[in-house]
């Protein structure tokens, strides 16, 4: 389900503390890797790795994070989701034969949300069950569907001179999709959770991440924080055991963070002819008869908000882009009343598939074109809604109007939820930025609040979907 002005537990951000400004977007279409060979071994038995995670695919078979060895070939320990979405820690020989696996049966498939997940392990402890510890958002993970440990003194297949790959199984096609900030690795020590994150005083259900900076890495430790847009692989733990990036580029660095959890595309509200990639913010139709809908994940209850959306490729009239008002519409996955027989691409919709306002009927615009930029300014404190493109708002509109909603193009239902959906047919392919994008910007501005990352403008009072701003403006 989508976020909407009452926040999830868990994935709440709050405007105050330690704040994660980047993570890393892995788009597994492209094939986006980070890779490391260390020049020698350390510890094989008494390591840590913690990481934050947003995931992109759902229900995709075996999304792998992290890994050390090359898949058949050597010994392997790895990290990853699989098809059913649980998560999965493993090591295996190349015959292939299980030396341990700890497989939970918590299943991973909010596209929304950040996931901390913490693995310390110390295979010289008498206990089998001590030698591995998975903690998920501060929670030790105490219910597995596979639970086998390694025997005492087990030398896993990390941290060890062969390849480490954040990103995919290194020797064969199992690329992860989704975000990942705060990758930490320490080499000879199991740290306790506490070390990297902790519960928010005021809010105890929430789990949120610590400074790191201070810890004690070991010899092939690293710390990713993925601040240097040039270089997404650089270690700041010190070490400079920095990874190589592949097919990663400075438009991969993004600002959704576990801190401060921006909009994207929702795979679980989106239709099954649309393809999303670059983290659930592009959409691309799939299916030359026929159309589906997707929609994004954070929803609109009251505050003014901004987004924007880049015309990719434009097919036949498609895609249509708009705002939805009713659950019943997104549950259908069918964005009513498009525009008749023209290439505009924006819709309002309201409960029961009502058109209020339909580009081509009560306004004409000029059918956008590729690498348009369409604006959506929602006013839910006034109940207005403004469209533009490349600049200009349509109707002579002036979002910052407030009641007197000049050049409004429809008013809002008082109590409905606002949400963008778009609509596409064929391979006509949309881009949306949140505040986060996934496509470059020429100019760069940011709202009030200095969050975001728009082409244009952000009218004055209107902010970027994400959740610090939801937590103060929603």
């Amino acid at each position: 389900m989508p976020i909407t002005g009452q926040l999830l537990p868990g994935i709440r951000q709050l405007p105050t503390g330690y704040d994660v400004a980047n993570s890393c977007r892995f788009n597994d279409g492209s094939s986006d890797t980070l890779t490391r060979t260390p020049s020698s071994a350390s510890n094989r038995r008494t390591f840590t790795i913690s990481f934050w995670v947003k995931r992109s695919s759902i229900d995709s078979a075996h999304k792998n994070v992290f890994s050390s060895g090359a898949y058949s070939s050597t010994q392997m320990t790895q990290v990853f989701f699989e098809a059913t979405n649980e998560l999965i820690f493993s090591d295996f020989t190349s015959s292939p034969s299980q030396n341990f696996n700890l497989t939970t049966n918590r299943k991973f498939r909010d596209p929304s949300a950040w996931y901390h997940i913490f693995i310390a392990v110390d295979t010289t402890q008498g206990t089998a069950s001590n030698r591995i510890k998975i903690y998920v958002n501060g929670v030790q993970e105490t219910s597995f569907s596979t639970e086998s440990y390694p025997s005492q003194n087990f030398d896993c297949a990390i941290n060890v001179n062969q390849i480490h790959t954040i990103g995919n199984r290194n020797g064969a096609s199992l690329f992860f999709d989704g975000y990942l900030s705060e990758f930490v690795f320490v080499d000879g020590t199991a740290q306790a959770h506490t070390d990297v994150g902790e519960f928010d005083s005021d809010s105890p259900t929430i789990w949120k991440p610590k400074d790191v900076s201070g810890l004690t890495f070991g010899t092939n430790g690293f710390y990713l924080d993925f601040e240097d847009s040039s270089a997404l692989g650089n270690d700041v733990s010190g070490n400079n055991n920095d990874f190589t990036a592949n097919n990663l580029t400075a438009i991969d660095q993004s600002t959704d963070t576990c801190t401060n959890n921006f909009a994207t595309l929702n795979p679980l509200a989106t239709g099954s002819l649309i393809t999303l990639s670059e983290g659930n913010l592009k959409a691309t139709g799939n299916n030359a008869s026929d159309s589906s809908t997707t929609t994004a994940t954070i929803g609109i209850t009251s505050g003014k908000f901004y987004w924007e959306a880049k015309i990719v490729n434009v097919v036949s009239g498609y895609p249509y882009l708009g705002i939805y008002e009713d659950f019943d519409s997104l549950v259908q996955g069918n964005l009513q009343g498009q525009a008749n027989g023209t290439r505009v691409m924006t819709v309002y919709v309201v409960g029961g598939g009502t058109t209020l306002f339909k580009p081509g009927t009560d306004l004409t615009i000029t059918a956008p074109a590729n690498n348009d930029i369409i604006m959506f300014a929602v006013d839910k404190d006034n109940n207005k809604f403004y469209l533009g493109v490349n600049g200009t708002w349509y109707n002579s509109g002036n979002p910052t109007s407030g009641a007197t909603g000049t050049g409004s193009l429809a008013d809002l239902d008082a109590n409905g939820v606002v949400m963008f959906g778009s609509h596409n047919y064929n391979n006509s392919a949309t881009e949306l930025n949140f505040g986060s994008p996934s496509f470059s910007i020429s100019s760069g501005n940011t709202d009030g609040n200095g969050y975001g990352n728009f082409e244009y403008s952000v009218p004055s009072g209107y902010f970027s979907l994400c959740t610090k701003n939801l937590a103060e403006y929603g």
